[in-house]
């Protein structure tokens, strides 16, 4: 039931990446359920992860392997999140670095794990012994459309990019897939990001483009205001084309960020494109806030309206909704009368009420489209944010009733 998404074939191997897939039965048997990553030796790798106050042993250890030295390797599964698992969880996340680290020759800390699926259950550790071996022998660096797949849960589509662009005289390459479509909110979302370039790019200017990549991309979707345990995304450069980013304000620098922005933002909203039981993919802008936050705060609270979604399903341009939405933001000291809200090019709302020229059936036809722009002027200031959304389904509800059986 995507919304205007259709499978990404067109990718490009990053020199220094190869990946390795295989069928380990996790949960589920005959499906491709985990996925090794190897990385060439002076890759640097960045990552943002969930801040779930119960986020799974892997982003634990993630965030502590990160800190410890230069990674080789990913490690990835799905069918089981190993989150809400207590020691054991921590232990047996330990024992899945330690069986890849003895198979590929490499320190530990080299490892960095990653799990997605059910909450609450334990690791089935046969399946990485049987697992890890196969994957390490499938390693190839044309493996990322296969990879995309093997990292999915309860996603319809597998979610791609790739792109490839000359700086300095030098060919450079990236590339990324995605996975997520349910408990999708910042910070993260039920997601995984992998995203990889063949450029060099120095440690602490690659800490810092990963942290503002997701600020404006996976930390600005939603789908159903669910934080999940398990949000991992990972920023990688291989150095292997031969361009060295060193200064962030060289014209390489900022013309290889702009373009990882793009790859970050159509990988998000890919996400949000294949949000479960989703029919509509809308874009939520806010306008002419006085800070950032309240931006924010206006923009998720309409977001997370379960009315508003609902609205959105049904094709209703119940325009009151978004209007309430807006005045429980908790934006203090709103000047109701500069506050105007637009679904597409249609007007709703100005001074404080009902657009005089606006139309039900203008709303409407708006509202029957599959993607659409509610823009919302605070008449505050001129700040400006932006997030992606999706309506609220009957199929959301049977989707996650019948999530584990």
């Amino acid at each position: 039931m995507a919304v205007n998404l259709t499978v990404f074939e067109d990718f490009v191997a990053v020199k220094g990446v190869r990946i390795g897939i295989t069928q380990s039965a996790v949960r589920y048997a005959n499906r491709d359920d985990m996925v090794i990553f190897e990385l060439a030796e002076g890759t640097n790798v960045a990552g943002v992860f969930t801040r779930n106050a119960f986020c799974a042993a892997p982003v634990q250890i993630c965030r502590t392997h990160l800190q410890q030295t230069s990674p080789r390797y990913l490690l990835i599964n799905t069918g089981n999140a190993n989150a809400g698992t207590g020691k054991d969880g921590f232990a047996n996340a330990e024992r899945t670095c330690q069986l890849l680290a003895d198979a590929a020759g490499v320190a530990v800390e080299q490892i960095l794990p990653f799990s997605t699926g059910v909450i609450g259950e334990p690791l089935n550790m046969a399946a990485f012994e049987r697992g890890i071996p196969a994957a390490l022998a499938a390693l190839d660096e044309a493996n990322w459309a296969r990879a995309a797949r093997g990292i999915m849960t309860t996603d319809t589509l597998p979610k791609g990019y790739s792109k490839t662009l000359t700086l300095a005289g030098k060919s450079v390459t990236l590339t990324g897939i995605s996975k997520g479509a349910g408990m999708i909110k910042p910070d993260m979302a039920t997601m995984l990001g992998f995203i990889a370039t063949d450029a060099a790019v120095e440690q602490e200017i690659l800490n810092d483009w990963c942290k503002r990549l997701a600020n404006s991309s996976f930390n600005r979707i939603t789908i159903d205001g669910d934080t999940s345990t398990n949000d991992s995304c990972i920023l990688m450069a291989t150095g292997q084309s031969g361009l060295v980013i060193g200064d962030a304000d060289s014209v390489e620098a900022e013309t290889l960020f702009a373009e990882l922005k793009q790859a970050f933002q159509t990988l998000a909203q890919a996400i949000v494109r294949d949000g479960e039981g989703a029919t509509k993919y809308v874009t939520i802008k806010v306008l002419e806030a006085a800070e950032q936050q309240e931006a924010l705060d206006v923009a998720y609270t309409v977001a997370h309206s379960p009315l508003v979604k609902t609205a959105m399903f049904a094709s209703d341009a119940n325009w009151g909704r978004i209007l309430a939405a807006v005045g429980r933001a908790g934006v203090k000291n709103m000047d109701l009368e500069k506050i105007q809200i637009w679904l597409d090019d249609v007007r709703i709302v100005e001074n404080g009420g009902r657009c005089a020229g606006y139309t039900e059936a203008a709303g409407a036809a708006v509202f029957a489209q599959s993607e659409f722009v509610v823009t919302i002027a605070l008449g505050r200031g001129d700040v400006e944010e932006t997030l992606w959304t999706t309506d609220l389904s009957h199929e959301y509800v049977t989707i996650n009733a019948d999530y584990r059986s």
